[in-house]
């Protein structure tokens, strides 16, 4: 090895430890935030879903680059061991999801439609959300960002270890478990957009965790991204530049639409009949 490739790899080691030491320090700040968001005029809303053993804290650097971009972003308190930690059992929580959701909606007249972004266990519940929750009429998009989608083979491992009597989760996460299974099987709703942002450097949803399937003409898409770890989805500003492009291409995409356009041919057309 040289000295060049050895000090690279020092790089690196300081820089991954450094994020994880900040990540738990946001992590045992514990789920009381401020709430900034404004629900009576909801600008292109983006929900923050966090990823088992996180709170919402962790996602401080990314919820603070979204709303310097104009974004409505809020998170939920989702509950679990010491009610915090994001434990319960991933149904649930889509559950719960879908009715806070719901709630917000109807209460402030909400029109626009919902950004997901999921880290971890949280992509998983906005998955489930989605699919058996009804939740794509409320959500346009959802990123997810290190999701075990085909199970995490290291919860394998954590079902040897006391936590397995603690959470139910930790089994629903397993590559064979049924809950896993039954969320790959069932259709993909046709005008929802998923993106899985996924790393090799990521160790603890390993490849290919957190590959979807794709098909020609869906709206699945994998991104994968070099030299990042698990914990630095939620503070590398690459990743939230990948986040922003998904979100605006989705908004341009919708401009683009036939019926969009028509919309607006008619509306023009009704304005020179309007001057003539």
């Amino acid at each position: 090895m040289s000295l060049k490739t050895l000090q690279r790899y020092l790089r690196q080691f300081r820089r991954h430890t450094g994020n994880t030491v900040e990540y738990f320090r946001l992590t045992f700040e514990g789920d009381q935030v401020e709430r900034v968001t404004d629900f009576k005029a909801l600008k292109r809303p983006v929900l923050l879903l966090h990823g088992y053993g996180g709170t919402r804290r962790v996602f401080k650097v990314l919820e603070r680059r979204l709303r310097r971009d104009g974004f409505s972003v809020f998170s939920l308190k989702l509950g679990g061991i010491f009610d915090t930690f994001n434990t319960k059992p991933i149904p649930d929580l889509a559950s719960f999801v879908a009715k806070k959701i719901e709630s917000l909606y109807r209460r402030h007249g909400i029109r626009e439609k919902l950004i997901i972004v999921g880290h971890s266990k949280g992509g998983l519940i906005g998955r489930c959300y989605i699919k058996h929750f009804e939740g794509h009429r409320r959500v346009k998009t959802l990123i997810t960002m290190g999701t075990p989608h085909n199970g995490n083979p290291w919860a394998i491992l954590a079902l040897l270890t006391p936590l397995a009597l603690l959470t139910e989760s930790l089994r629903q996460m397993t590559p064979v478990s049924p809950f896993i299974r039954r969320l790959n099987k069932t259709p993909w709703p046709e005008d929802v957009k998923v993106v899985s942002i996924y790393s090799k450097g990521d160790t603890v949803c390993p490849y290919p965790s957190a590959v979807l399937k794709t098909s020609a003409g869906s709206k699945v898409k994998n991104i994968e991204m070099s030299d990042i770890s698990h914990v630095e989805f939620l503070m590398k500003k690459q990743v939230y530049g990948l986040i922003r492009q998904e979100i605006l291409e989705e908004k341009a995409a919708a401009a683009r639409s036939p019926l969009r356009r028509k919309i607006q041919k008619a509306g023009s057309n009704n304005k020179s009949r309007a001057l003539g």
